[in-house]
């Protein structure tokens, strides 16, 4: 998909609006542990300052096994400060933007959002082609 960042973007505004986001890896494993059938989608995000915190590694690496488990599709940025401008409110700095989860209710129908249909299946094509992560780069402004 060769606009797979701005569905990335689409997917995570319409979750914000909706309120089905959840910003940090802390906060993303609480809601992965009691509840990962309510998990739809999972964004990692690190930048060069953070590529060589072994700590935050780790975490991901757990996650990613997490999400394989559970059959959550997970994808890759490289700027946690432009994920940050699209998950964020623009009055508060977020200080943990390196995990954000598209959480879903089916009963409320959040699967009916086309931006996350085209990235649950950006990802299975990605798979189908031995690639786990996929990385999606976000667009500018």
């Amino acid at each position: 998909m060769q606009n797979a960042g701005k569905v990335l973007k689409r997917a995570l505004w319409t979750a914000h609006a909706e309120d089905r986001l959840v910003t940090g890896v802390y906060e993303s494993a609480k809601i992965m542990n009691a509840d990962p059938d309510s998990v739809a989608f999972c964004v990692l995000a690190t930048d060069e300052e953070f590529e060589c915190d072994i700590a935050l590694q780790i975490h991901f690496t757990l996650i990613q096994a997490f999400c394989f488990d559970n059959d959550i599709s997970i994808a890759r940025v490289n700027d946690m400060q432009r994920l940050s401008n699209i998950v964020g409110d623009k009055s508060v700095e977020l200080e943990d933007a390196h995990c954000v989860l598209i959480t879903q209710n089916p009963a409320e129908g959040s699967w009916q959002d086309p931006a996350l249909e085209k990235l649950l299946l950006f990802c299975e094509e990605s798979r189908s082609l031995n690639e786990w992560v996929p990385e999606i780069t976000l667009p500018g402004r």
